[in-house]
Protein backbone atom coordinates (compact mmCIF):
# COMPACT_ATOMS: atom_id res chain seq x y z
CA UNK A 1 0.00 0.00 0.00
CA UNK A 2 2.88 2.37 1.05
CA UNK A 3 4.56 1.92 -2.44
CA UNK A 4 1.22 2.26 -4.53
CA UNK A 5 0.01 5.57 -2.64
CA UNK A 6 4.21 6.87 -3.54
CA UNK A 7 4.07 5.74 -7.62
CA UNK A 8 0.56 7.19 -7.35
CA UNK A 9 1.50 10.58 -5.45
CA UNK A 10 5.20 10.54 -7.85
CA UNK A 11 3.16 10.02 -10.70
CA UNK A 12 0.60 13.26 -9.69
CA UNK A 13 3.36 15.46 -8.82
CA UNK A 14 4.94 14.23 -12.71
CA UNK A 15 1.74 15.51 -14.33
CA UNK A 16 1.53 18.97 -12.52
CA UNK A 17 4.87 19.89 -13.07
CA UNK A 18 5.11 18.35 -16.98
CA UNK A 19 2.22 21.12 -17.28
CA UNK A 20 4.56 23.67 -19.20
CA UNK A 21 6.26 21.24 -20.84
CA UNK A 22 3.44 19.90 -22.30
CA UNK A 23 2.46 23.73 -23.34
CA UNK A 24 5.79 24.27 -24.70
CA UNK A 25 5.42 20.74 -26.35
CA UNK A 26 2.50 22.02 -28.51
CA UNK A 27 3.88 25.38 -29.54
CA UNK A 28 7.11 23.33 -30.60
CA UNK A 29 4.89 20.87 -32.48
CA UNK A 30 2.70 23.00 -34.37
CA UNK A 31 5.87 25.26 -35.08
CA UNK A 32 6.92 22.66 -36.80
CA UNK A 33 4.09 20.17 -38.42
CA UNK A 34 7.14 18.12 -40.65
CA UNK A 35 8.86 17.05 -37.71
CA UNK A 36 11.02 13.75 -37.49
CA UNK A 37 10.28 11.20 -35.22
CA UNK A 38 13.65 11.51 -34.18
CA UNK A 39 13.29 15.10 -32.88
CA UNK A 40 9.86 14.38 -31.06
CA UNK A 41 12.27 11.81 -29.37
CA UNK A 42 14.47 14.32 -28.72
CA UNK A 43 12.25 16.93 -27.68
CA UNK A 44 10.31 14.76 -25.21
CA UNK A 45 13.32 13.65 -24.00
CA UNK A 46 15.16 16.73 -23.12
CA UNK A 47 12.11 18.06 -20.85
CA UNK A 48 11.63 14.92 -19.40
CA UNK A 49 15.92 14.70 -18.48
CA UNK A 50 15.27 18.02 -16.92
CA UNK A 51 12.09 17.59 -15.18
CA UNK A 52 14.03 14.25 -13.39
CA UNK A 53 17.03 16.61 -12.67
CA UNK A 54 15.40 19.17 -11.43
CA UNK A 55 13.89 17.93 -8.40
CA UNK A 56 17.08 15.91 -7.48
CA UNK A 57 18.74 19.12 -7.82
CA UNK A 58 16.01 20.75 -5.34
CA UNK A 59 16.27 17.51 -2.71
CA UNK A 60 20.10 17.87 -2.88
CA UNK A 61 20.06 21.33 -1.69
CA UNK A 62 17.21 21.43 0.82
CA UNK A 63 19.01 18.07 2.01
CA UNK A 64 22.20 19.84 2.32
CA UNK A 65 22.60 23.18 1.20
CA UNK A 66 19.09 24.68 2.61
CA UNK A 67 20.86 28.58 3.37
CA UNK A 68 21.93 28.76 -0.28
CA UNK A 69 18.52 27.01 -1.64
CA UNK A 70 16.28 29.56 0.25
CA UNK A 71 18.12 32.00 -1.09
CA UNK A 72 17.62 31.23 -4.57
CA UNK A 73 14.24 30.31 -4.21
CA UNK A 74 12.82 33.53 -4.88
CA UNK A 75 14.19 34.16 -8.50
CA UNK A 76 13.35 30.97 -9.86
CA UNK A 77 9.77 31.89 -11.58
CA UNK A 78 12.11 35.59 -12.68
CA UNK A 79 14.63 32.87 -14.41
CA UNK A 80 11.55 31.17 -16.05
CA UNK A 81 9.92 33.80 -16.97
CA UNK A 82 13.30 35.30 -18.66
CA UNK A 83 13.81 32.54 -20.56
CA UNK A 84 9.86 31.90 -21.78
CA UNK A 85 10.21 35.55 -22.57
CA UNK A 86 13.53 35.44 -24.49
CA UNK A 87 12.34 32.29 -26.38
CA UNK A 88 8.68 33.80 -27.05
CA UNK A 89 9.80 37.08 -28.25
CA UNK A 90 12.28 35.55 -30.81
CA UNK A 91 9.43 33.29 -32.31
CA UNK A 92 6.54 35.94 -32.53
CA UNK A 93 9.43 38.42 -34.18
CA UNK A 94 10.22 35.12 -36.48
CA UNK A 95 6.24 35.02 -37.50
CA UNK A 96 5.75 38.57 -38.38
CA UNK A 97 8.94 38.58 -40.56
CA UNK A 98 7.36 35.28 -41.86
CA UNK A 99 3.81 37.08 -41.96
CA UNK A 100 5.39 40.56 -44.06
CA UNK A 101 7.12 38.10 -46.49
CA UNK A 102 11.04 39.08 -44.81
CA UNK A 103 11.10 35.25 -44.49
CA UNK A 104 9.63 32.03 -45.83
CA UNK A 105 7.66 29.78 -43.50
CA UNK A 106 10.27 26.73 -44.29
CA UNK A 107 13.08 29.01 -42.32
CA UNK A 108 10.67 29.38 -39.26
CA UNK A 109 9.84 25.26 -39.51
CA UNK A 110 13.99 24.79 -38.65
CA UNK A 111 14.32 27.43 -35.91
CA UNK A 112 14.29 24.75 -33.04
CA UNK A 113 17.63 24.57 -31.83
CA UNK A 114 19.89 22.46 -29.65
CA UNK A 115 20.26 25.13 -27.82
CA UNK A 116 16.77 26.46 -27.90
CA UNK A 117 15.69 23.57 -26.67
CA UNK A 118 18.03 23.41 -23.51
CA UNK A 119 16.44 26.96 -22.93
CA UNK A 120 13.31 25.28 -23.12
CA UNK A 121 13.88 22.81 -20.69
CA UNK A 122 15.32 25.00 -18.07
CA UNK A 123 12.35 27.88 -18.19
CA UNK A 124 9.99 24.39 -17.97
CA UNK A 125 11.45 22.49 -15.24
CA UNK A 126 13.37 25.17 -12.86
CA UNK A 127 10.19 25.44 -10.92
CA UNK A 128 10.53 21.83 -10.39
CA UNK A 129 13.61 22.62 -8.05
CA UNK A 130 10.84 23.65 -5.62
CA UNK A 131 9.91 20.13 -5.34
CA UNK A 132 12.66 18.88 -3.66
CA UNK A 133 11.31 20.64 -0.40
CA UNK A 134 8.42 17.62 -0.76
CA UNK A 135 11.10 15.04 -1.25
CA UNK A 136 13.05 16.64 1.12
CA UNK A 137 11.93 13.47 3.72
CA UNK A 138 13.19 10.82 1.18
CA UNK A 139 16.11 9.01 1.23
CA UNK A 140 18.43 8.86 -1.68
CA UNK A 141 16.97 5.17 -3.38
CA UNK A 142 12.93 6.94 -3.13
CA UNK A 143 14.03 10.31 -3.95
CA UNK A 144 15.73 9.15 -7.46
CA UNK A 145 12.52 6.60 -8.42
CA UNK A 146 10.34 9.64 -7.55
CA UNK A 147 12.73 11.74 -9.72
CA UNK A 148 12.41 8.88 -12.52
CA UNK A 149 8.75 9.02 -12.31
CA UNK A 150 8.29 12.46 -12.86
CA UNK A 151 10.90 12.14 -15.87
CA UNK A 152 8.64 9.34 -17.34
CA UNK A 153 5.51 11.20 -17.27
CA UNK A 154 6.75 14.30 -18.44
CA UNK A 155 8.46 11.98 -21.61
CA UNK A 156 4.54 10.65 -22.28
CA UNK A 157 2.96 14.02 -22.23
CA UNK A 158 5.25 15.89 -24.38
CA UNK A 159 4.89 13.11 -27.18
CA UNK A 160 1.75 13.63 -26.87
CA UNK A 161 1.39 17.48 -26.93
CA UNK A 162 3.83 17.07 -29.99
CA UNK A 163 1.60 15.18 -31.86
CA UNK A 164 -1.51 17.46 -30.93
CA UNK A 165 0.56 20.92 -31.69
CA UNK A 166 1.68 19.26 -35.24
CA UNK A 167 -1.70 18.58 -36.02
CA UNK A 168 -2.87 22.59 -34.98
CA UNK A 169 0.32 23.63 -36.88
CA UNK A 170 -0.42 21.54 -39.83
CA UNK A 171 -4.02 24.21 -39.79
CA UNK A 172 -2.28 27.61 -38.85
CA UNK A 173 0.56 27.48 -40.86
CA UNK A 174 1.88 30.10 -41.49
CA UNK A 175 0.59 31.97 -37.79
CA UNK A 176 2.24 29.09 -36.02
CA UNK A 177 5.24 31.60 -35.28
CA UNK A 178 3.27 34.01 -34.32
CA UNK A 179 1.02 32.04 -32.01
CA UNK A 180 3.75 29.73 -30.70
CA UNK A 181 5.47 33.30 -29.57
CA UNK A 182 2.32 34.79 -27.72
CA UNK A 183 2.00 31.11 -25.85
CA UNK A 184 5.08 31.02 -24.78
CA UNK A 185 5.45 34.40 -22.96
CA UNK A 186 2.12 34.04 -21.51
CA UNK A 187 3.30 30.78 -20.17
CA UNK A 188 6.22 32.61 -18.79
CA UNK A 189 4.17 35.58 -17.29
CA UNK A 190 1.65 32.48 -15.81
CA UNK A 191 4.73 31.22 -14.14
CA UNK A 192 5.94 34.15 -12.74
CA UNK A 193 2.49 35.51 -11.47
CA UNK A 194 1.39 32.24 -9.81
CA UNK A 195 4.58 32.77 -7.49
CA UNK A 196 4.09 36.62 -7.10
CA UNK A 197 0.34 36.73 -6.04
Amino acid sequence: MEVFRFVINSTLLGVGLAMDAFSVSIVNGFHEPGMSSGKKQKIAGTFAGFQTLMPLIGWFMVSFLVSAFKKLEPYIPWIAFLLLLFIGGKMLIEGIQILRGKKKEEEGETSLTGKTLILQGVATSIDALSVGFTLADYKVGPAIVAALIIGVVTFILCRIALVLGIKVGTKLNRYASLVGGIILIGIGTEILLTHIL
